[in-house]
């Protein structure tokens, strides 16, 4: 599990850029960037990063899923997950 102090920084980022999306689009589309670098740092959809929906786990991530592989390997073995089985040959 992350820490509650990252989940809760990752949520206030999300929170900023949904905020300044239309700001940003905007400022973009008039090629205003020196607006643009006035605006917070965090407002930046680059800045957000794909994290486990169950964990918090940064790295692994499986955009399909949203969940991390540990998670997913976890969860498809109990079944947990409709149509996926462990591939043996």
């Amino acid at each position: 599990m992350a820490k509650k102090s990252v989940e809760a920084r990752q949520r206030k980022r999300e929170a900023l850029v949904a905020k300044f999306a239309e700001k940003r689009a905007a400022l973009k589309a008039e090629g205003n960037y020196e607006a643009l670098d006035l605006l917070p740092r965090n407002a930046s959809p680059v800045r957000l990063k794909n994290r486990c929906q169950l964990t918090g786990r940064p790295k692994g991530y499986m955009r399909f899923f949203g969940i991390s592989r540990v998670t997913f390997r976890d969860m498809a073995l109990a079944g947990k997950i409709p149509g996926v089985k462990k591939a043996s040959w």
